[in-house]
């Protein structure tokens, strides 16, 4: 990569046009199939720095945002360890931004992400979890044991973020891979999850149980209890002591709207 091919790749991607932003990244994806291994890190590091422009101040930008996280993510593995170098940054649209990245990266991520979660406080192993629960593969099921001790932390925020991961891990996990034991662990989670006192954490424990019906986890008896669990959240069930929290009853009814056409 020329010093001029930077410099103008550098002034594009700086740019508050989209498209030139787009240029720019255009001129990236050309070049970095010939890029070493140290070019490819600054071009990752120009990319990626689109991640902190904050779409409520420039919506016309949202598009080509969208095109930077599928441009970093083709780089492969190699960006995972620059990603997580920046979700120290403290910028949350940022953070979010990078585990979409993360996600779209897909198997590759997963024992990079494993060993990083291992290592990294709370704050951190939020946006790591959060990066796994959009990969799309059956190995998410390394991440099992992480996410359901995760869901029963006493920071809100991860516990949320783990139970709606272990949701979308159930969607890509085989049944036949997912043991009997770490089924009712995550049943007995979910239950747990069910008592919590924010409602956002109870919308997403409701909502992995009717994933868990969808994608063909349950028995026929397990299916009856979540019917339950479900009317019971609903105050369909005869005793009219329904959540108070629309959001909840939402995740019910559309977990119930699955039980009744036999997902």
């Amino acid at each position: 990569m020329s010093e001029k091919d930077y410099t103008e790749i550098k002034r594009l991607l700086a740019s508050n046009d989209p498209e030139e932003i787009h240029q720019g990244l255009v001129q990236v994806r050309n070049i970095f199939p010939e890029v070493d291994r140290e070019e490819a890190r600054e071009l990752v590091e120009l990319v990626s720095a689109l991640f902190y422009v904050d779409l409520l101040d420039h919506p016309d930008q949202v598009y080509v945002i969208d095109e930077a996280v599928s441009l970093v993510a083709d780089f492969g593995e190699f960006v995972v360890p620059i990603l997580l170098k920046n979700l120290d940054a403290g910028d949350m649209k940022a953070q979010l931004t990078i585990g979409h990245a993360m996600g779209r990266v897909g198997e590759a991520a997963i024992d990079p992400l494993l060993e990083a979660y291992c290592g990294d406080q709370d704050e951190c192993r939020i946006f790591i979890l959060y990066a796994l629960g959009k990969i799309q593969s059956p190995e998410v099921i390394k991440a099992f044991d992480h996410a359901l001790e995760a869901a029963e932390s006493a920071n809100d925020e991860l516990r949320d973020t783990a139970v709606r991961a272990l949701g979308n891990f159930v969607e890509h996990i085989p049944p036949e891979d997912l043991i009997e034991e770490d089924k009712q662990r995550l049943l007995d989670v979910i239950q747990e999850n069910l008592a919590h006192t924010s409602a956002g954490v109870r919308s997403k424990a409701i909502r992995t149980y009717g994933k868990l019906a969808r994608y063909g986890h349950l028995t026929a008896d397990e299916k009856i209890k979540c019917r339950e669990t479900c009317e019971l959240i609903l105050g369909a069930d005869g005793q009219y002591d329904w959540d108070r929290a629309y959001i909840v009853r939402k995740e019910a009814q559309t977990a119930l709207d699955c039980l009744d056409n036999d997902c």
